[in-house]
């Protein structure tokens, strides 16, 4: 995704995650550190399809920020996401962002999935208040996590993952994608489709310095597997490893040490995936999100 508009701080009004753990930054201790198999681990990376493990320490444990369940009601929804982008309603696409606890017609759970419309308007709503502010066209969906991702000493790790139904149209952009809460960049985008088949696994230094991984997904309608794994390797660089369908694509390397970033899903529209977009509605499916996190 684009930036948002340097005029606006993303992170205003919101808790940052440095020092003091505030509530916006708190999580649940899940126990000691496991693999998916119930072995204790250290820190335990996978690169390449290979499990790289560091000796287990007692002190270490692997907590869930965001579980797999959170779309399965619209209580535990709002339990764990809130309606909008961080910074309101719009960005830098056509679609102007729509939804509340009481407004579920462009963002929807239904059996355990979260769905998007973007649905086309046929009257004159202004101009987008997002840098390029192109005029609105649709209304959508965005949702993200309460929880901001942070890696620090003292979270050296996260995970961070979803399948998806992913529209690829001329005029669809959806993402999954993790941004920067007190300034742009940072920016990892795990999933990213600008009207056609292929997905941009990017990363964002700077606006001029940035890795962009680019992938061609077989029907991307269907549900596919996104994640990353990011890992502290120094006192200010992560490595960003990204994964389609449990396959490791590529690894990118960033200065986001110490640098909390807000989580979102959001299906804008139009801008670098194209015009004109869809006359008729779009879809945008979500499932089995998750989040976890070393705890050092």
């Amino acid at each position: 995704m684009i930036p948002f508009p340097s005029s606006r701080k993303r992170g205003s009004g919101a808790h940052g995650c440095a020092g003091a753990v505030p509530d916006g930054c708190r999580r649940r201790r899940r126990g000691p550190a496991t693999s998916r198999a119930g072995v204790t681990l250290g820190v335990v990376v996978a690169v390449t399809g290979v499990l790289l493990s560091a000796p287990a320490s007692s002190a270490a444990y692997w907590e869930t920020v965001i579980n797999t369940d959170s779309f399965n009601s619209y209580g535990q929804l709002e339990s764990e996401w809130n309606y909008l982008y961080p910074w309101g309603s719009d960005h830098n696409g056509s679609a102007r962002m729509y939804g509340s606890s009481s407004d579920h017609n462009h963002v929807y759970v239904s059996g355990g999935i979260l769905t998007l419309k973007a649905s086309r308007i046929n009257w004159d709503e202004g101009v987008s208040s997002s840098n390029p502010h192109p005029a609105i066209h649709y209304h959508s969906g965005a949702i993200h996590a309460r929880e901001q991702v942070l890696v620090n000493d003292t979270y050296p790790n996260y995970e961070v993952r979803g399948e998806f139904q992913a529209p690829a149209v001329r005029g669809s952009w959806p993402a999954f994608w993790l941004t920067g809460a007190w300034s742009w960049p940072p920016e990892s985008d795990v999933l990213e489709f600008k009207g056609d088949n292929r997905n941009w696994f990017n990363t964002f230094r700077t606006s001029s310095d940035v890795s962009s991984s680019v992938v061609a997904v077989g029907s991307p309608g269907s549900w596919h597997s996104y994640r990353i794994w990011m890992t502290k390797v120094s006192s200010t660089n992560v490595d960003i490893h990204y994964y389609l369908d449990g396959v490791w694509k590529a690894k990118h390397t960033a200065n986001f040490v110490g640098k909390p970033m807000w989580l979102i899903v959001n299906l804008q529209m139009e801008g670098s995936s194209g015009s004109p977009g869809p006359g008729g509605d779009t879809y945008y499916r979500a499932r089995n999100i998750y989040v976890g996190r070393s705890h050092s």
